[in-house]
């Protein structure tokens, strides 16, 4: 990994997988459960497989879906990423209970998918 990243500690949280609706998602979910032997929890607005999917009940952000990418620094990792010509959807900002930011999507899809920052628990 190179140096100038690794103090972020980024890793691939989840892939979430845009859907039409409630009943297409469970679909995708329980075919990946039986293919894998994963195991699901369904929350109000989505599906997630293995904690790695996610497969959402509606249309939600990226033309495609989104991808979840985990940072013990969140907002070094969030300038880290502006100064690199990311914009972020700073509506989409989520806060621990703590005030701290927890989630932050992109402003921008990247291959069809737009991706969001979360913060390591």
């Amino acid at each position: 990994m190179r140096e100038d990243v690794k103090k972020f500690d980024f890793e691939l949280a989840h892939v979430g997988i845009n859907h039409d609706n409630a009943e297409e998602a469970k679909k995708t979910a329980q075919v990946l459960a039986d293919l894998f032997g994963f195991e699901l929890r369904e929350t109000e607005g989505s599906i997630f497989v293995n904690e790695q999917f996610e497969l959402m009940k509606r249309q939600y952000l990226g033309r495609l879906g989104h991808i979840a990418v985990r940072t013990s620094h969140i907002d070094e990792a969030k300038k880290y990423l502006e100064d690199k010509g990311i914009a972020f959807d700073e509506d989409s900002a989520g806060y621990a209970p703590d005030g701290q930011l927890n989630v932050i999507y992109f402003r921008d899809d990247i291959a069809g998918f737009r991706f969001h920052l979360t913060r390591r628990q």
